[in-house]
């Protein structure tokens, strides 16, 4: 009898514990996510707001460049094609600052949402650490692994068995 109980005792001690949490669900009930999305969102609205203005001040001036070319000089012809092109290149160049992969508004969300996602993945953390949990997983969206024990990573396992050669982790 006492020996079930040590071999119960044992199974379960030795198994491995998952969770899973809903980073949306997390974030929505955060205040300081709901401030950051507002003034992103805001940012966006207004940025878009002004790269529309410039598009549409070029448009006319292409309208009028074309309803008066006829009776203008090659010379001025040339030099307000080469206006209006420059000012085409100014605003996509301006779009793809404030847009762009790297750009103003990833940059600003960054600012704003990182520090707000450092704080749950550190409580995820924590959590994982004080109930023992191998595995956390993220099931807003697309299932993700929010944390995972490093004991239990078995990268460099598969690799040697690969035959493959790695860095080693620091």
């Amino acid at each position: 009898m006492i020996a079930a109980i040590f071999l119960a005792t044992a199974a379960v001690s030795f198994a491995q514990k998952f969770a899973y949490v809903d980073s949306e669900f997390i974030m929505e009930n955060i205040p300081e996510y709901a401030d950051a999305k507002t003034e992103i969102d805001e940012l966006s609205i207004q940025w878009q707001r002004d790269i529309e203005a410039k598009f549409s001040e070029i448009d006319q001036l292409y309208k009028n460049f074309k309803a008066e070319a006829v009776l203008l000089p090659d010379d001025i012809k040339n030099k307000r094609e080469e206006e209006i092109i420059a000012k085409e290149k100014i605003a996509k160049d301006l779009q793809k600052q404030r847009f762009g992969k790297d750009g103003d508004l990833f940059k600003r969300r960054q600012e704003l949402i990182k520090p707000i996602q450092e704080k749950i993945f550190n409580a995820i953390e924590s959590i994982a650490t004080t109930d023992n949990y191998a595995v956390i997983f993220d099931k807003a969206g697309s299932v993700s692994m929010m944390y995972a024990n490093p004991r239990y990573d078995i990268s460099e396992d598969i690799l040697d068995k690969l035959g493959y050669s790695y860095k080693s982790r620091q």
